[in-house]
């Protein structure tokens, strides 16, 4: 669902420059950019000094418990809710201005798409809204993406949740949005459902659109984002690649007299280590690598929270 849909806003901007399904867009500065963002409801605080930014091709998972401040960090850049203070701003505009619209395609979680549309039909109704004139190729070409190219004349009421998922996914993409959010996207897919994300989003990257994914699966944003932000209390907490996040925690080495854990030892480290030990006289049966996940690291930055 777009961001400035009538179905979910009063705004309803134009995309009229967005004429061809999903080019290979060119060179531009950060997509995203926040900047010190406040937000407060009376005396309850959202959002209390986010600094953030997506570049083209870049996807970006975004962490956190519920209230950490995700969903109002992305309202904001939708232009739904307005900042307490700070700036957002997308392809170099302010959020919520019409040309920052024109450049976002939008997926809420608690998505409801009209049962009585077919697949086509509901993407053509989102075309009208977007004024994008990709017409029936870019329908077509969207369904195919997210593996529904035999579902266009599907009803929505008689598509599963999962197909509905994928149908929501099409529609954010109407009109070659720059920047993509998707809020839980493969929450009610199965695991072939969830692949084609993953390859629609790495497909995405290469043609540098920006991608900014909501989700508690960690394990997918683990195997697809570039980069993650977690977020407590209205702020980052951390901020890094998944490897960088998920650091090695140790070698474990399985030994006739037992098992050895090498806590501060990396992989480059477990050579020598079985070279020492079998100098020393032991027998060594295996050695492991131990690794934390992107899961160990999240749970460390909001565990005790």
């Amino acid at each position: 669902m777009r961001a400035h849909s009538p179905l979910t806003s009063s705004h309803r901007p134009t995309r009229a420059d967005c004429h061809a399904p999903l080019p290979t867009l060119g060179p531009v500065s950060a997509v995203l950019s926040s900047t010190g963002l406040h937000k407060t409801y009376g005396k309850a605080t959202a959002l209390a000094g986010v600094d953030l930014q997506v570049e083209a091709g870049e996807l970006v998972g975004l962490l956190g418990p519920n209230g950490a401040g995700k969903s109002t960090l992305v309202k904001i850049a939708c232009g739904l809710v307005r900042p307490s203070g700070g700036a957002v701003e997308v392809l170099g505009a302010p959020a919520g201005s019409l040309q920052a619209r024109r450049g976002i395609g939008y997926l809420a979680e608690l998505f409801r798409f009209p049962d009585w549309l077919s697949a086509d039909e509901l993407l053509e109704l989102h075309q009208r809204l977007a004024e994008s004139g990709g017409g029936a190729g870019e329908r077509a070409e969207l369904l195919e993406m997210v593996g529904l190219g035999d579902a266009g004349a599907t009803k929505v009421g008689a598509l599963s949740k999962g197909m509905q998922q994928r149908l929501g996914i099409a529609q954010a993409l109407i009109g070659s949005p720059r920047l993509l959010m998707l809020d839980e996207p493969t929450s009610a897919l199965d695991p072939v459902g969830r692949r084609t994300v993953r390859d629609l989003l790495s497909g995405l990257r290469e043609r540098g659109v920006a991608v900014l994914l909501n989700s508690h699966l960690l394990s997918e944003v683990e195997l697809v984002c570039d980069r993650v932000a977690i977020m407590l209390g209205g702020r980052i907490v951390q901020e890094g690649t998944p490897a960088a996040l998920a650091s090695a925690r140790g070698v474990e080495v399985q030994t006739a007299s037992g098992t050895r854990l090498f806590e501060d030892a990396g992989r480059e480290d477990a050579p020598e280590i079985v070279a020492d030990l079998v100098r020393g006289g032991e027998s060594v049966y295996s050695v492991r690598v131990l690794a934390s996940t992107l899961e160990d690291a999240y749970l460390e930055a909001v565990g005790e929270a």
